[in-house]
């Protein structure tokens, strides 16, 4: 048996010069400020997981949800600061994949870019799934006509095909290899409208607030609070999709870590909000298991069907602005990993033209229309769930790892706290991720299994990392060490 040796680690500094290299014109462009990284992250984050999961919450937790959510978004907080410090040390595409590949080694960071095809590619298929839902409603409120059920419902809920969830894929990829400054344009748009259709929303439910129907508060105990937790933490998957931009951010150092910030405090105070003012105007019960959830409680409020018309508009645009830029992050997780060999040379490929990875963006359209078409949303939800709370424990570990390994690295950011908020991060996703159950903990095992195959049979064969000593010219290449500490300020 041939012996693994000592973890294949890249520097934050080699990480950097690696993505600035444009040997084969696959260079990005920095293009964004801090008011269009928020506006991307609020649209990589509110979209499905409140206009259409919020009814799965209330279901598991009834009026606690709202608990449900705050528990959420504290196990968030922590990872974001996480995510803010290793955002702003090694500002390039690749997110926590990157991150792991710097403090942890080849071996795990292909296991977390493997995991990002839950969090991003398989999310996409989880939010698209939901657009059909509310784009039904938006018809039956203009013209009085719906879709078919079987064209435009998830399997599991009356449907065979879901046509909406592959048109609003396709209709993502198209905007994206337009160009990244288009593509921001029309995120920041998005996020505005969601916004405003939420508080919209929440000043409707508010006029028919009855106390009462909060009590009792926790109908299934703190088993319920948790279950509904996860589900209610799909609802923020998407922060740290502000880190995938990195190599198209300006003074990414600051705009980084401020960006998540921001968009976790709008976000969390947002969906409570929601919550209290949903369960406020109609009971849990009555809330539980409706799929256009917000619509339904405008029209009982109003008693007309114009408010959950523009409810329903809103969730269109919402969930239209998520699958945008959760594919953003997707191609741009590629695109890193073929950088460094692991997955084969044309995900790395940037046209001349538009500066986009035009074949990575539609190999990914199309891989994930397929499961957004013919799978059930609950499978999709909880795997990619557990997905991202897996990466999550990683990108807590990686914070730990990085301050040991690479003393005095230059960061914008610096955990408050530590070593107990990354140490409080990994337990508040372990504690999540045994929320989820053990028929998603089986399903996930294999996954990661798969993963494992897929690297021993390709990755570790094709890194270029292992390569580097033949085809750089030295051990250390022209970037510096391959493995060890980076040069401080690096």
């Amino acid at each position: 048996m041939r012996p693994t040796g000592p973890p294949r680690i890249k520097s934050p500094a080699q990480l950097i010069a690696d993505s600035g290299a444009d040997l084969e014109g696959h260079g990005l462009k920095r293009t964004m400020g801090l008011f269009q990284l928020v506006c991307f992250g609020v649209g990589a984050i509110v979209g499905t997981g409140i206009f259409v999961g919020l009814s799965d919450s209330v279901a598991e937790a009834g009026p606690a949800v709202v608990v449900s959510f705050l528990l959420a978004a504290i196990t968030c907080i922590f990872t974001a600061f996480s995510f803010a410090e290793l955002g702003s040390a090694i500002p390039v595409s690749g997110s926590s994949y990157s991150f792991a590949y710097a403090t942890l080694g080849e071996r795990v960071a292909f296991l977390v870019g493997w995991c990002l095809l839950l969090e991003y590619g398989v999310s996409v298929s989880a939010v698209a799934v939901g657009w059909g839902q509310y784009l039904n409603e938006l018809l039956d409120s203009l013209v009085g006509w719906r879709l078919p059920d079987a064209l435009s419902s998830p399997p599991g809920d009356g449907g065979v095909l879901n046509i909406p969830a592959v048109v609003v894929i396709g209709l993502a990829a198209v905007l994206l290899v337009r160009g990244i400054r288009e593509s921001a344009r029309a995120t920041a748009v998005m996020a505005v409208v969601k916004i405003a259709v939420l508080v919209l929303f929440c000043a409707i439910a508010f006029r028919a607030y009855q106390g009462d129907n909060l009590a009792p508060f926790a109908t299934h105990g703190v088993a319920g609070i948790t279950s509904g937790a996860s589900v209610a933490f799909f609802s923020y998957i998407g922060f740290d999709a502000i880190t995938t931009a990195g190599e198209e951010v300006k003074n990414p150092r600051k705009n980084i870590p401020l960006a998540i910030m921001i968009c976790i405090g709008i976000v969390t105070l947002l969906y409570c909000l929601v919550a209290v003012a949903a369960i406020g105007a109609l009971s849990a019960d009555q809330v539980a298991g409706q799929p256009a959830a917000l619509s339904l409680i405008v029209d009982r409020v109003t008693d007309s069907a114009v408010g959950g018309g523009v409810i329903a508009f809103g969730a269109v645009v919402a969930i239209a602005s998520v699958v945008l830029a959760v594919m953003y992050g997707q191609t741009r997780i590629l695109m890193s990993m073929s950088r460094d060999g692991l997955i084969p040379h044309v995900f790395e490929k940037v046209s001349p033209k538009t500066a986009t990875p035009v074949a990575n963006t539609w190999i990914v359209a199309v891989v994930f229309a397929v499961p957004a078409a013919v799978v059930p949303l609950d499978v999709v939800l909880n795997l990619t769930t557990i997905g991202t709370l897996a990466i999550m424990v990683v990108v807590n570990i990686a914070v730990i790892a990085l301050r040991r390994r690479y003393r005095g690295t230059d960061s914008g950011f610096r955990v408050p706290l530590y070593p107990l908020s990354p140490v409080l991060g990994v337990a508040m996703c372990l504690y999540l991720i045994w929320g989820t159950g053990w028929t998603t903990w089986a399903r996930f095992a294999v996954f990661l299994v798969v993963g494992a195959v897929v690297y021993a049979l390709y990755g570790r064969r094709n890194s270029r990392l292992a390569a580097a000593p033949a085809d750089r010219g030295g051990p250390d290449g022209p970037h510096g060490p391959v493995t060890g500490p980076a040069t401080p300020g690096a």
